[in-house]
């Protein structure tokens, strides 16, 4: 402790510690949050007493939650420009002190992976570190306004009140200027901009391209006409929109450490902590509400379907995705599951042809999704994908067990041609028979893309941006329109 009796203007500020908090301010995310996350995917039995323990102190609470769940302290989104600010302070000769309102076991695991704190204090199962607590503590260990507090909230103001300097992280707006009505600001580390841009990326509303799907059954019947059959199908487009992001933010959630893990999914916002984890948990619901209550005005037996395609999208989000081959099958039932739905919605019967040529299809796409994966963790060195069952060596067998079903649905697609359903729909179905090879060319030209390395993480999303493959989809529908209307060859 500093000698009090020396005054504020003779202190050397190398000879101040320099307290800093965790939560919020040397990482962009909330430990107790992530916690409670993972301990909600990993044990959820453990999760109902969530609420027992809360209602014995928010210590009690972040001591069984510490206790239950691991984490690893390497993939945590720390503050870069902080953290680079407290080694240039550290190698000045400065004490440098993680002082958190997390519990202490999670506080020391991060410390002793950064290397730069000489000590932790943090929230010991009966004493919950935060706001005044926190302040008397520090008053005790240092002394009234002989310590500088790096923090980011307004909790942090019972603490600034008896620090010497403040360091503002992260604030929220005229954070800064509280902070000055009780010490003097020494600098301010302003949040990153959080825009629509972010928002877009936590819906995954690129990713609604995937229900245009659900039109499928319209224009695979013909019904191209049917202005009451787009409207309906207009409607189950934007549940099944919001029933999707619904999903998304629930697996991104979920999904923190193994999205950290990897080089790109650790951009995303939860991963990234561009979007408090929180805002996903308040958001999820509400999606989802809104969801189902659309879906109950689109009719039919839509609203089941979806219903189904929420349950098995949980399920892959919290179990199946970790089990090797029955996640790409799940993939490729979701994928098949916007089309029942579509067919639900207008009361049409559904398609043997339809359906067999979708699950063998999207089979193919969801092994790229996993080959182009395995591609990228192979990339970085690691044998084994993080939250997969999957080994990087795995590769040419998922490989083949793509090209394999992507080809299968050509065959289903020729033997549908040569059907009768095909008389009745087609006035020239020969000229149909152009569609077979130009969905071989396509499934090829992925499969090369990807084993070439140049697919995205989706290769739906691929599809779209890739010149080649709107060129092919354009050749598909050409030859569809002119078996339809009977176009002179």
């Amino acid at each position: 402790m500093l000698d009090p009796s020396v005054s504020l203007q003779e202190i050397d500020t190398r000879a101040v510690p320099l307290i800093v908090d965790l939560d919020g301010t040397l990482i962009h995310t909330d430990m107790l949050h992530e916690s409670a996350l993972r301990i909600s995917r990993d044990r959820p039995l453990d999760a109902l007493r969530i609420p027992v323990w809360l209602m014995q102190g928010k210590a009690v609470l972040k001591r069984n939650l510490a206790s239950r769940s691991g984490f690893d302290a390497s993939l945590l989104p720390y503050n870069e420009a902080l953290l680079a600010w407290l080694k240039e302070q550290r190698a000045l000769g400065r004490q440098v002190v993680l002082c958190t309102a997390s519990d202490h076991a999670i506080a020391q695991a991060i410390a002793a992976h950064l290397g730069v704190f000489d000590d932790v204090m943090a929230s010991d199962g009966s004493t919950n570190l935060a706001g005044g607590h926190k302040a008397q503590a520090l008053v005790r260990r240092y002394g009234e306004r002989r310590f500088d507090y790096v923090g980011n909230s307004s909790a942090d103001l019972a603490v600034w009140r008896h620090a010497r300097h403040a360091i503002v992280v992260n604030g929220a707006r005229g954070l800064a200027h509280k902070a000055a009505a009780q010490c003097r600001v020494e600098r301010e580390f302003a949040p990153a901009p959080r825009g629509f841009a972010a928002w877009r990326r936590v819906l995954r509303v690129h990713q609604w391209l995937k229900n245009l799907l659900l039109f499928m059954p319209l224009l695979a019947a013909h019904q191209v006409g049917d202005v009451d059959g787009w409207l309906t199908l207009l409607l189950a487009f934007v549940s099944f929109s919001l029933c999707a992001s619904t999903v998304y933010i629930a697996n991104d959630l979920l999904d923190l450490e193994s999205d950290r893990a990897h080089p790109r999914k650790r951009l995303r916002p939860f991963a990234s902590g561009a979007v408090p984890a929180w805002q996903g948990v308040l958001l999820a619901p509400l999606l989802l509400g809104t969801s189902l209550a659309l879906g109950a005005l689109v009719g039919g037996t839509f609203l089941p379907w979806l219903l189904c395609y929420f349950v098995l999208t949980c399920l892959y989000s919290w179990v199946l995705k970790r089990v090797i081959l029955l996640d790409c099958i799940t993939l490729a039932m979701l994928y098949t599951l916007r089309i029942i739905a579509g067919a639900a919605a207008l009361w049409m019967p559904l398609s043997f042809w339809l359906l067999a040529f979708s699950v063998f299809l999207f089979l193919s796409l969801a092994f790229v999704k996993r080959y182009a994966e395995l591609q990228v963790q192979a990339s970085t060195g690691k044998t084994k994908v993080h939250g997969r069952g999957y080994y990087t060596s795995d590769e040419p067998l998922v490989l083949n067990l793509g090209v394999t079903a992507g080809y299968a649905s050509a065959v289903v697609l020729a033997l549908y041609l040569n059907s009768d359903n095909v008389l009745v729909l087609y006035r020239q179905p020969e000229a149909v028979w152009g569609a077979v090879p130009v969905l071989l060319f396509w499934v090829s030209w992925i499969w090369m893309q990807a084993h070439r390395g140049h697919m995205h993480d989706d290769p739906l999303v691929f599809a779209v941006k890739d010149r080649a493959s709107r060129l092919a989809g354009l050749a598909f529908g050409a030859v569809v329109l002119a078996g339809a209307l009977g176009w002179p060859w």
